[in-house]
């Protein structure tokens, strides 16, 4: 199943209205991003694959930065159990499709922006058409083998990619570019064993999907330097923040040949 706004016009994207220039003001008035950088959010298309407690937060703020169109994917429905962390819904949203709710809540939100909500579990057929047209893609799953899937589709097709994970009360961080550095088969080379429910303390999931949206806004406008070879782990239980180096793998089977 798919709903989708109203189409976007490429002629709208070439300029800001009254409208936006408020709505953004403040973020404008940032050093190094400015009108420019914002119209640069503007024309821009991201997918985002799963939205669940990472993909809550990451849909939320690059919708509220401004970024032209979203594509979210999920085939889940809300239950109780996600409540505690997926801030994109309440109590009177379950049993409703995910992706359903969180067009409409994302559209409530900024309606500048437009949002292709797509109810569909990310395959290896059907990667190849989601990552149509879009500039990046984040990764806000929950299962490694489905990571691998966009992780390689990703690869393939030259598309920056965004990985978060979390577990606990620890969440991990990093930027794929490819042929820049690593991607996710040189961190992990052989495909955990999936678990059953995690452990989530719900704010972990809004801290790295909140960092996965500003990664995302980085690679979009320019700023800064996106955590590329490197492997962000937040300690939640000593609020500290650790940078491990990840080397790309030249005998990796998906990127070595990039």
């Amino acid at each position: 199943m798919e709903t989708r706004s109203p189409s976007y016009h490429q002629s709208q994207a070439d300029k800001l209205s009254p409208r936006e220039l408020e709505r953004y003001d403040r973020q404008i008035r940032f050093l190094g991003l400015g009108v420019e950088g914002q119209l640069k959010l503007k024309k821009a298309k991201v997918l985002v694959v799963g939205v669940g407690g990472l993909g809550s937060a990451a849909t939320l703020y690059l919708a509220s930065a401004g970024v032209g169109l979203l594509r979210i994917v999920d085939d889940g429905d809300v239950e109780l159990s996600n409540l505690n962390r997926q801030i994109l819904y309440g109590t009177s949203d379950l049993g409703k499709p995910k992706v359903e709710v969180a067009a409409r809540r994302l559209k409530e939100l900024n309606p500048e922006v437009e949002i292709e909500a797509i109810r569909e579990r990310l395959m290896e057929g059907n990667s190849g058409d989601l990552l149509s047209g879009v500039d990046l893609a984040i990764d806000c799953l929950d299962n490694f083998r489905a990571r691998f899937i966009l992780n390689d589709a990703c690869v393939e097709r030259g598309k920056p990619l965004i990985h978060g994970a979390i577990y606990g009360i620890e969440g991990r961080l990093m930027t794929i570019i490819p042929g820049k550095g690593p991607c996710l088969r040189c961190l992990i080379p052989r495909e955990p064993a999936e678990q059953g429910r995690i452990p989530v303390l719900g704010p972990l999931p809004g801290v790295v999907g909140s960092l996965e949206a500003l990664e995302a806004i980085k690679i979009i406008t320019g700023l800064g330097e996106p955590a590329i070879g490197k492997l962000i782990v937040i300690d939640g239980m000593d609020l500290s923040f650790h940078a491990v180096e990840v080397r790309r793998n030249p005998g990796c089977p998906v990127c070595g040949g990039k």
